[in-house]
């Protein structure tokens, strides 16, 4: 039985990605390697590990999370190293990419001389994300450096540069992020041993065109003899998963019922306040008019905040009825929080049997220790 909350991989879905993510590096002939800060459900990792070798980390332990479950050395970029911790992320990293020129001056040597390949991230000044919090390449940006400081030359150490500007992003937006690339960055290509184009490719989504962004690698890897990289998260997980939630209760206030659920928005699906995003349900609609009876979805958390507004229903809601909440697994594992206490949702896979395992659940003690 699923218990609820609960995190719900199904297997088969993820293979499906998988399949179609190594299909796209072996015709390109470029290496894709997973995002954990998308998808790092480790438990997983021995069926990642089937279609792809590689991981990138943006963090020290992220980087010990690829060494110990995808067995594998770490592409790292992190937006700045600690002197106390670049040691271990050397020790535990083929590649190592600085966002500023001031970070590769510190540590830069340092990974030439123990053969960790050095990259510098840079700031094309494009990218078609419309929400602000998810665009690294405003002029002001902390993240990359732009073409300005870089008109001199690459600097000393470096061998590949590494952008990231897409987000759930088409082929189309990737190939002006390229141009984008080598209007800014050009001169430097020839320089270069490597490129990383980051991640933000969805080419599991469904209408994604997956010929033009294999060719686009192609032309863009045979014009510039350039080894390629690419580095998506929801690409791996995307629409392979669900949140399981139980009703637990109907407030109704002012005329609007709200079904209280056994989830929180704000600590286990933040993305639905942040972006705003509002997912799709395995029974109800996110549009009001498609069905008779409307219920907001009110997360258990104290946060007046913690509600998604009215989702509509064939049928009354009922307490302990089931709502399930569709493509919950990238993204949304990664970024949950304990706030208030609340249960944290269980972790389970779905077989391609269609048997459920259990993998992991949460008590007081994983909320206990995140404090002191």
């Amino acid at each position: 039985m699923i218990p609820s909350p609960c995190f719900v991989l199904d297997e088969q879905k993820l293979e499906n990605n998988l399949s179609l993510i190594k299909h796209v590096a072996d015709q390109a002939q470029v290496e894709i390697i997973l995002a954990f800060k998308g998808f790092a459900m480790w438990s997983a990792f021995p069926i990642v590990r089937k279609y792809i070798s590689g991981a990138t980390s943006s963090s020290v332990h992220e980087m010990m999370l690829c060494n110990e479950h995808m067995q594998t050395q770490s592409h790292t970029y992190a937006v700045a190293y600690k002197a106390s911790e670049i040691d271990q992320i050397l020790a535990g990293s083929s590649h190592i990419t600085f966002n500023s020129l001031s970070q590769l001056e510190q540590f830069g040597r340092k990974a030439h001389e123990q053969d960790v390949s050095v990259g510098l991230r840079i700031n094309p000044e494009y990218s078609d994300v419309a929400t602000d919090l998810y665009n690294p390449s405003s002029p002001t940006s902390r993240l990359g450096v732009k073409s300005e400081a870089l008109n001199s030359g690459l600097p000393e150490y470096v061998e590949g540069l590494h952008f990231h500007v897409l987000c759930e992003s088409d082929a189309e937006a990737l190939e002006k992020t390229l141009e984008a690339v080598e209007q800014r960055f050009g001169h430097l290509l020839p320089q270069i041993k490597w490129l990383n184009m980051g991640g933000g490719h969805l080419m599991t989504r469904k209408g994604y065109d997956t010929d033009r962004l294999i060719q686009l690698l192609k032309t863009f890897k045979a014009k510039h003899n350039l080894h390629l990289i690419l580095e998506p998260g929801s690409a791996f997980a995307w629409e392979t998963g669900t949140l399981k939630t139980t009703v637990l209760d109907i407030v109704d206030n002012g005329g609007m019922k709200t079904a209280i659920i056994d989830g929180s928005f704000t600590c286990h699906m933040p993305d639905c306040l942040e972006m705003p995003y509002r997912p799709n349900l395995a029974k109800g609609y996110k549009e009001v008019t498609q069905a008779k009876y409307q219920y907001r979805l009110g997360g258990v958390s104290c946060l007046a905040g913690d509600f998604l507004e009215a989702y509509s229903f064939e049928e009354p809601l009922q307490i302990g009825d089931e709502i399930e909440f569709l493509d919950m697994i990238h993204y949304t594992m990664v970024k949950t929080s304990t706030f208030n206490g609340v249960q944290h949702p269980a972790i389970g896979i779905l077989r391609k049997d269609r048997t459920f395992e259990l993998v992991k659940t949460f008590e007081y003690d994983d909320y206990k220790n995140r404090l002191s």
